[in-house]
């Protein structure tokens, strides 16, 4: 068994982290914990059918943030067919106990979950599922910042694994406003000390927004400011899934 090395303070340490940054925020230059520039996004490692039972699934993992979705269906729901005549999508997003520094503290989280819905349910062609309903499960299971839209990537991903219709794929960005400074793909440590946040996805083949979530104070030119960066970084990393897929289809074939 090899050596390993350890914290026993992990909990002040953080602390002494988050002191150090809301100094620096006062400033408008400093560096990020990890060495990226404040509009650098952490690199991104995505699969697919990471999970055999099911219709389609794919695993994200940017920086330490780690996630897996797994998508059931279309199959016969008595609810959908009460419902109406098109498809029925539900989401629900689940931390795992060990997903943060507090141990014990994995629920679903059914903020989460609605926003997951919200952000999808745009993209997806429902009138070619009828009275049918398909099920996406999103199960974090490391949370290290910018959870909210490594979830919408990931299960977006997913989707198309599944054979789902879609009119495009969503991808999904966040920025957080520390001070003077606009970082984007936030860490939990940057989270934690941001003074407002912005989580923006779109399919950025229609150049259409799914789902944009402010909080905290911004200026208009700050949001502007914000929009820009997260669309120009939504549309690099769609291409990053595109070719997830098309190399998850060329192994297949």
């Amino acid at each position: 068994m090899a050596a390993s090395t350890y914290s026993p303070s992990q909990g002040a340490e953080r602390r002494q982290r988050q002191q150090q940054m809301r100094r620096l925020s006062i400033q408008s230059d400093w560096d990020r914990s990890d060495g990226r520039s404040f509009i650098q996004c952490r690199p991104a490692f995505l699969r697919t059918g990471a999970a055999n039972a099911a219709s389609g699934s794919a695993y994200a993992e940017f920086g330490t943030t780690k996630v897996i979705v797994s998508v059931f269906g279309p199959r016969e729901s008595k609810k959908a067919m009460a419902y109406s005549d098109i498809g029925r999508l539900n989401c629900n997003v689940t931390f795992t106990t060990f997903a943060t520094s507090v141990r014990g503290q994995g629920s679903d989280n059914k903020v989460y979950s609605a926003m997951l819905h919200k952000a999808l349910e745009g993209a997806v062609m429902l009138e070619t599922f009828p009275k049918t309903t398909v099920d996406v499960f999103a199960l974090v299971l490391e949370s290290g910042g910018s959870d909210l839209p490594v979830i919408i990537s990931c299960a977006s991903l997913a989707l198309a694994d599944s054979g789902i219709m879609m009119y495009d794929l969503v991808s999904s960005v966040s920025v957080s406003c520390i001070g003077k400074n606009i970082l984007i793909d936030p860490t939990i440590e940057e989270e934690i000390c941001q003074d407002g946040s912005l989580v923006l996805a779109c399919m950025p083949a229609r150049n259409e927004v799914t789902q944009l979530t402010l909080t905290g104070e911004w200026s208009l030119p700050k949001i502007d400011e914000a929009m820009g960066l997260c669309m120009d970084a939504c549309v690099k990393l769609t291409g990053i899934m595109r070719t997830c897929l098309k190399e998850s289809a060329n192994l297949s074939s």
